[in-house]
């Protein structure tokens, strides 16, 4: 299986000619999920090409205006698409209110279903379940209450081995779910074929771990542990920590801290403050503690296959 993100937007605060506000674009195991939902998001969907009618789960960390600005707007388009489906939005309490009152005042009006997932845990909690994927919560600590969310496949079944299974005849084609469950095989005169030597290992189930606005939380660590993606802020670089922590960001020293403890395979970094003129010094300063960092910018693709 694969896992590919689409960055819509990875700058802080407010939208500028070539600076766009947190949104991303997941795809996981055939499923898609809308992360963050900045100014402009919409637009940056349709100019990289992610289809609107793939987005049936929206994804909010937190209520601050360069991560979920773009949502009634979004709302509003889907309805004028005359959609249909329902449409999931996981995010903290009172994102429903503020949906609400804006469709109410702006009479706007849709023929589809919003199923609002209001959060209040502090505790990492499953938020998004089906038989491919799972969605659980990464509590942050920012100025107002904020999740990251970790994405991962559900495990895969066991693989077929048929060149060995074509040596009993007595195994037919509807036995094969029970193998690739995991189950022995026992033919007729009572002997039994284990699992092992009638299938190989499934590939390892992928993960993605997006911590959006935080101050430097060593804890998630628990939560985000060998994912094979990381997203974390990176607001300043450590010349600023003293402004990180009183806005409760992270440098890119922090993040690459929080990569390099978890074990996660890469690391990717955004949410750059506009006082940077050259993102790259972010990479730089990430790479001193973690090798594998990628830059977020708007329009990058990362993909990774199991």
């Amino acid at each position: 299986m694969s896992l590919e993100l689409t960055i819509l937007g990875c700058h802080s605060a407010t939208p500028r000619v070539n600076a766009h506000p947190t949104a991303q674009y997941l795809e996981i195991n055939s499923r898609h999920f809308l992360i963050d939902c900045g100014e402009g998001t919409q637009r940056q969907m349709r100019k990289y090409k992610v289809g609107f009618s793939k987005i049936n789960h929206i994804f909010i960390s937190h209520l601050h205006g360069d991560h979920f600005f773009g949502l009634i707007g979004l709302i509003s388009t889907f309805g004028i698409l005359s959609r249909e489906k329902p449409l999931h939005i996981y995010g903290p309490k009172g994102i429903k209110e503020l949906i609400d009152i804006q469709l109410t005042y702006s009479k706007s009006h849709i023929n589809f279903e919003l199923v609002f997932h209001e959060l209040t845990s502090k505790k990492s909690e499953l938020i998004f379940e089906d038989n491919k994927v799972e969605v659980r919560t990464i509590p942050l600590n920012h100025r107002v209450y904020t999740n990251g969310f970790l994405f991962k496949e559900k495990p895969k079944p066991r693989n077929l081995n048929i060149d060995v299974i074509k040596q009993y005849s007595e195994i037919d084609i509807c036995d094969y779910n029970n193998l690739k469950a995991g189950r022995d095989f026992v033919l007729s005169n009572g002997d039994t074929i284990k699992n092992e030597v009638l299938t190989k290992e499934p590939s390892k189930p992928l993960s993605y771990a997006y911590c959006s606005d935080t101050s430097y939380k060593p804890e998630i660590k628990d939560v985000i542990e060998n994912s094979d993606l990381l997203y974390h802020e990176s607001t300043f670089l450590s010349d600023r920590e003293d402004l990180a922590k009183k806005t409760k960001h992270s440098t890119a020293k922090q993040a690459a801290k929080i990569a390099k403890a978890s074990d996660v395979k890469k690391l990717i970094l955004g949410h750059y403050s506009s006082r940077y003129n050259d993102v790259s010094l972010f990479k730089k300063e990430a790479e001193e503690v973690f090798e594998e960092v990628i830059l977020a910018d708007a329009g990058k693709k990362i993909s990774i296959c199991s």
